[in-house]
């Protein structure tokens, strides 16, 4: 185990034998870290904290220490990070509330930028990109391979959907559903994240059929009901179809961003 002489790690915390902890980070009395993940100088991680295996944690990120929730009175709750995370400079990663999941979770192999505020009970999946200086607040939900850019704000139980790209410099007020771009402030769709499905090489069959769900929910005029059965009778039942319209059939309490 490598920690720096300045460093103050609890003798509670549970670090496995090749952590590193650099010069004047503080390691909490609850946080567990796994093998092979590196903290460079002056990191704070506080807190029922769980770090998996082979993360990347740089300069002055802080991660578990208290939501900003008002409700919050000191309740037994945490984060949990999965494995091959980086997580660049001043990055906050917030533990959950009671009243919410009681966990802000983060998966696998996700790149979180500089400045980034994950706020409590956020439930972020697998390979999330995270540009500079974007913000979410409690609640917010980001699936698998979603793409948010640099200075955008997500409003409180918004979900975000598998394979999305939020533009930079938005205001995300309803959920971003599966594989489609938006941007602005307030956020609008214009159309599937074309450019994100070819580099994830996805089939050109699902391609087109996403497109073609586009453009039956959100171009035709229906409501989301209507539209949603519209779809399912004359788009091919694909699984990306499937995610996507699944998604739809149970918005937040934002609802759905068209």
């Amino acid at each position: 185990m490598q920690i720096h002489p300045t460093a103050i790690v609890s003798p509670g915390a549970r670090l496995a034998d090749d952590v590193a902890v650099g010069p004047y980070s503080v390691i909490g009395p609850e946080v567990t870290i796994g093998a092979g993940t590196t903290l460079g100088p002056h990191v704070v991680i506080d807190g029922k904290t769980v770090i998996g295996a082979r993360n990347q944690i740089f300069p002055f990120a802080c991660i578990g220490t208290p939501p900003q929730d008002v409700s919050y009175r000191n309740e037994d709750t945490g984060v949990e990070i999965g494995d091959d995370n980086i997580i660049r400079e001043h990055v906050n990663i917030h533990r959950g509330t009671a009243r919410g999941n009681g966990v802000t979770r983060m998966g696998n192999g996700c790149f979180i930028m500089t400045l980034v505020h994950i706020g409590h009970d956020c439930q972020i999946g697998n390979n999330v990109l995270m540009v500079s200086t974007c913000v979410l607040g409690g609640h917010v939900e980001v699936g698998d391979f979603a793409s948010i850019g640099g200075l955008t704000a997500i409003h409180q139980f918004v979900r975000v959907g598998t394979y999305a790209f939020i533009g930079g410099h938005s205001g995300v007020r309803m959920d971003i559903p599966p594989y489609m771009l938006a941007t602005l402030d307030p956020a609008k769709l214009y159309g599937p994240n074309l450019i994100g499905l070819r580099r994830s090489r996805f089939a050109p069959e699902a391609v087109r059929a996403l497109k073609l769900c586009y453009r039956i929910i959100f171009r035709s005029g229906l409501n989301l009901r209507e539209a949603i059965v519209k779809a399912r009778g004359q788009v091919e039942q694909l699984p990306a179809v499937e995610t996507l319209l699944s998604f739809l059939e149970f918005p937040s309490r934002r609802g759905i961003t068209r």
